[in-house]
């Protein structure tokens, strides 16, 4: 994300979205009631003689609208914001959507734009400039290819070897590999680490493949052995911190890390506690340590003044994505939980 503008008078921000995980960060940054600018499409009514407008052709304009939803694609990388024109050179006080995707920019006004937002503006200008990391998990039979973005992992392609049993064509050995490099190929730029795992040997032959047909591709590239391929497979080597030198600068690996923490705290009845109950608890005797916290909680009322309380308790308060497996995990703990500084 880059801030282009900001006007703390108005309560206005204008951003770019650089990367598809700048759309994630928007997504909660943005609030029902928000009044948003960005240049857009609308067909523009013709008059004529008859008694119904025809429709023109559409045109690129510039609308302010106030926000009613926000609906956040996580798969085509599209971030669509519904409201009611409020300012713009035709159709005021009508509904429009518009579309935010890279390249995109967009003012923000808010009667007030709260610290947590403000923050994640700010994270989101440092998370632009860290590179994303390419999976492949792989076994002799099936490779699932994903790529890390800052909201989670996201599953890009799974292909099946052929040749194995009846119903299927017989292929060339060398096809099931050409294929998997040729969709890391499609995701990859320059400078991207690609870290290869599973069971077997497969993952071997996968990297001398890559490293004999595209040798400056595969220059940064990690080998890991798992139990299981596929998204279980990676879900399985960052839970166990495989990988530091490749994840350390990545938001989910930290955020999964801690959620790990947490979890090996709870098993053991050690310094921690979860659920929104109890927490708030241990925030009103100033005992947490850290507070981990679901972004869609941040939406609620009260959480806000909560967060505030565990930082002048000099406590330290993390925002936890609801898009991956750690966010997963704490969400069945009730969305918010703590590291204890003592029992209570």
């Amino acid at each position: 994300m880059k801030v282009l503008h900001q006007d703390r008078f108005k309560g206005e921000i204008k951003m770019q979205v650089e990367v598809a995980d700048d759309l994630w960060h928007l997504y909660n940054i943005l609030s029902p009631g928000d009044l948003v600018y960005a240049s857009t499409y609308r067909r523009e009514e013709t008059k004529s003689d008859k008694i119904r407008a025809e429709r023109g052709e559409k045109k690129r304009m510039t609308l302010g609208i106030r926000l009613e939803k926000i609906e956040f694609g996580e798969f085509d990388n599209r971030l669509r914001l519904l409201g009611v024109i409020e300012e713009g050179q035709q159709d005021v006080g009508a509904h429009h959507t518009l579309l935010m995707e890279e390249g995109e920019v967009l003012s923000v006004i808010k009667s007030q734009w709260k610290p947590s937002q403000l923050e994640r503006v700010r994270r989101a200008v440092e998370d632009s400039k860290k590179p994303s990391v390419i999976f492949v998990s792989l076994d002799d039979d099936e490779a699932t290819v994903a790529v890390m973005r800052q909201f989670g992992v996201q599953r890009l392609a799974d292909i099946v070897a052929g040749g194995h049993g009846k119903m299927y064509a017989t292929k060339e050995e060398g096809d099931y590999y050409g294929e998997i490099i040729a969709k890391i190929k499609q995701a990859y730029s320059l400078g991207v680490p690609i870290i290869v795992l599973g069971p077997g040997f497969a993952k071997e032959t996968l990297l001398a493949k890559g490293k004999e047909k595209e040798p400056e591709m595969f220059s940064r590239s990690f080998l890991y052995h798992t139990g299981q391929s596929g998204m279980t497979g990676i879900q399985e080597l960052m839970k166990r911190g495989m990988g530091a030198e490749v994840l350390k600068d990545s938001r989910v690996a930290e955020e999964t890390e801690m959620v790990e923490k947490l979890l090996e705290e709870v098993g053991k009845d050690g310094l921690a506690t979860y659920g929104p109950k109890e927490v708030r608890e241990a925030v009103k005797v100033g005992a947490v340590e850290l507070l981990l916290i679901l972004d869609s909680m941040v939406r609620e009322k009260d959480v806000e003044s909560l967060m505030r309380s565990v930082e002048d308790s000099r406590g330290r308060v993390t925002v936890v994505s609801e898009m991956h497996e750690g966010g997963k995990k704490l969400e069945s703990l009730g969305g918010m939980a703590a590291l204890l500084r003592y029992h209570i």
